[in-house]
């Protein structure tokens, strides 16, 4: 089941046919482009989020958590998603919680219960498309889509709990991260601290899209972006601290470019949700849990 959903609640596959919940009074859909900003050429920079996994690092203040509220933003104002708000350190994520189907602070046994439901989720939609002959969820099949939202991976990592927890949580990500963009789950995940016991390459790896804002060293840099892009010149570390937004975006299979997100301010992303509120009225399926 959906986290968020009572006990007992079937996975959320619902009719195709049936659209008349996803009735869009925002004009946005969750498939729809994300856009985080511009790029150095001045041109816009976005990312369909419904058929992509990203993996943020950089030191605090960067620019992590102003590049996931604009994600967050964008999500809040479809009819059409959910928002499952995972924040390691609470204050990162805290302002979107009214929003949100489901919010975790750093627990890491909640954690791994949500990442397990929403395998089990993933599971439910793979045998619908099996059944269909089908290889991926599409906007046209009314299913809703879930957003998923990590701030502090560390928190999760290697911080709370004991090491069979964070393998456990390392374990469902990877799962979700891997399979989940097929079904129509996908996973935005955070770090402070950009380092290979936080980040193994095996989980970096499995991510489509990666975002290094400024890190503290050469290393730091390509552990997120990938090994040997710091000394091709695209190094996180050199971003000056006075450059907050900026960083660099690692596309698949292509090369890193330099980016500026835009920042919402508190009042701004207040307002987002109150729009949000009126928007997904009804549509939020339990509450916050801290």
């Amino acid at each position: 089941m959906i986290p968020g959903r009572k006990a007992g609640d079937s996975p959320h596959i619902p009719n195709p046919t049936d659209n008349a919940s996803h009735a869009q009074v925002s004009g946005l859909s969750g498939y729809d482009t994300v856009h985080f900003g511009i790029d150095e050429y001045g041109d816009p920079f976005g990312i369909e989020l419904a058929t992509r996994s990203l993996l943020i690092g950089g030191v605090s203040r960067s620019g992590k958590s102003g590049f996931i509220s604009n994600g967050v933003g964008h999500m809040s104002q479809c009819t059409d998603t959910r928002i499952i708000l995972i924040d390691g350190k609470i204050v990162e994520l805290i302002l979107w919680r009214d929003i949100a189907d489901f919010f975790v602070g750093p627990e890491i046994d909640l954690a791994i219960h949500v990442l397990t439901q929403l395998q089990a989720e993933m599971n439910g939609r793979y045998d619908w498309l099996t059944a269909r002959r089908r290889r991926k969820v599409v906007k046209g099949d009314g299913m809703d889509l879930i957003t998923v939202w990590i701030d502090e991976l560390s928190v999760f990592t290697s911080v709370y709990g004991s090491k069979d927890q964070q393998d456990r949580f390392l374990a469902l990500l990877m799962d979700l991260v891997q399979r989940g963009p097929a079904a129509g789950i996908f996973v935005c995940a955070a770090t402070q601290r950009p380092s290979a016991d936080i980040v193994p390459t095996r989980v970096r790896d499995v991510f489509n899209y990666r975002i290094a804002f400024r890190s503290t060293t050469e290393a730091s840099s390509d552990i997120i972006l990938g090994t040997g892009w710091a000394d091709k010149g695209y190094d996180a570390s050199k971003i000056p601290t006075n450059r907050p937004g900026v960083g660099y975006c690692l596309a698949e299979e292509s090369r890193p470019f330099k980016f500026r997100s835009v920042y919402l301010e508190d009042h701004e992303i207040d307002t987002l949700v109150a729009r949000s509120m009126s928007i997904r009225h009804g549509l939020t399926r339990g509450g916050a849990a801290a």
